[in-house]
């Protein structure tokens, strides 16, 4: 279930500045092993050395990291010129029309998944699922009375609103505290957001960094530990100014991206040491590698910059769009014990038809509701509506 933020675009949120677009591509990428991970999970048995695509849930700390990079680059000088509530705004304007979106598409479907998988959808009365539905607009993190499924997750009818919900805290934090920091500070509650992050990793019941969609201590404590790393250490990797050229850099993000995201399980039993130690790895080294060469080429030519914007547009919709169709697909595979061979053909449908309703969802829904909110902030500042006119893309 895992996935961001945290999956904004770097487009939406620096008018006036170059944008990054391989690393909104790879952000597309993750996106879509997003899907494909939650799809092979239907297949698992609960058992995750039997899952093929194991570890798409790691694009949820890749989210976090570039979210800490987008926002540091787009905003820290922006301070004295833009106060608080200007940029609360802004990220609400980027992020909230989805949200409530995707609550309203979780709880059109919600019925639809009733089974066996999930028992008690069938007896909820139509007032309840309203009531999740309108709470889940607002983001707000719901305690277990409002557990509809029986997932102990905090947004029921849409999950990966969870890490979403991580994205505005990273955000708060980030504009009451995080900016303010020099850069020798940054980095000291780097390495100490590296130690929790390993804790949880090596130390954890699981030995992975699954986790983080539970209102309790454990939840938010995976949560937190998967959030403060990947956010901060992007944040400094943008005001070290790390940057390495490569060429065909998007190409080669785009592969070690996947193949992270894609290796088998690591040891023999599920929760052996060896797959915590291959989560901490890649979120500590490898995404910030990755973000790095991705950050250091801004200007991509050709196909892979039509690829690449097409896919950093689609990323945020898609990830927080598609999870009510796995909800439906995963009980229908549960409940009538489908075969990967026979289910792979009605897999590859629920992939195309994510992808069909994210890119309505951007083009009919989400940029005009962004394009309206922006123009009303703008309006209200009194400012030409070319000031921030990447606010609304």
């Amino acid at each position: 279930m895992d996935t961001a933020s945290a999956a904004t675009s770097t487009t939406a949120v620096a008018p006036a500045k170059s944008h990054y677009v391989v690393l909104d591509g790879l952000r597309g990428v993750a996106a879509l092993m997003v899907v494909v991970f939650h799809i092979f999970e239907a297949y698992s048995g609960g058992d995750p050395t039997q899952q093929i695509i194991n570890h798409g849930y790691l694009a949820v700390d890749f989210f976090f990291l570039l979210s800490g990079f987008v926002i540091a680059y787009a905003y820290d000088d922006r301070w004295g010129r833009m106060g608080q509530w200007d940029f609360y705004k802004r990220r609400l304007i980027r992020l909230q029309p989805m949200v409530a979106l995707g609550s309203v598409i979780g709880a059109a479907l919600f019925y639809f998944q009733a089974g066996q998988l999930f028992p008690g959808i069938a007896d909820t009365p139509a007032w309840q699922v309203l009531l999740v539905m309108l709470l889940g607009c607002t983001l707000l993190p719901l305690p277990k009375a409002f557990d509809i499924r029986g997932w102990d997750e905090i947004h029921p009818l849409n999950g990966p609103a969870w890490s979403l919900f991580y994205e505005y805290l990273a955000n708060i934090g980030y504009a009451l505290v995080f900016r303010r920091l020099s850069k020798p500070a940054l980095a000291v509650l780097v390495v100490l957001a590296a130690a929790l992050l390993l804790e949880v990793a090596l130390l954890g019941e699981r030995r992975d960094l699954i986790g983080g969609w539970a209102l309790d201590l454990d939840g938010l404590h995976i949560g937190f530990a998967r959030l403060l790393y990947p956010f901060l250490a992007g944040m400094l990797l943008m005001r070290l100014g790390m940057r390495i050229r490569s060429r065909h850099a998007f190409a080669w993000c785009a592969l070690l991206l996947v193949e992270a995201l894609s290796l088998p399980r690591f040891g023999d039993t599920p929760h052996h040491w060896s797959n915590g130690l291959y989560d901490a790895l890649c979120v500590l080294l490898l995404f910030p590698l990755i973000v790095a060469i991705g950050a250091g080429e801004k200007q991509v030519d050709g196909v892979s910059v039509r690829i690449a914007r097409f896919f950093g547009d689609l990323s945020f919709p898609l990830y927080i769009t598609h999870y009510p169709l796995i909800y439906f697909y995963t009980a229908w595979v549960v409940d009538n014990q489908v075969p990967a061979w026979r289910g792979a053909v009605w897999g590859v449908v629920l992939l195309i038809a994510a992808v069909a309703i994210a890119f309505a969802s951007l083009k009919l829904y989400d940029e005009p509701v962004r394009r309206w909110l922006s123009a009303r902030l703008l309006r209200n500042r009194g400012l030409p509506l070319s000031a921030l006119a990447g606010e609304a893309r």
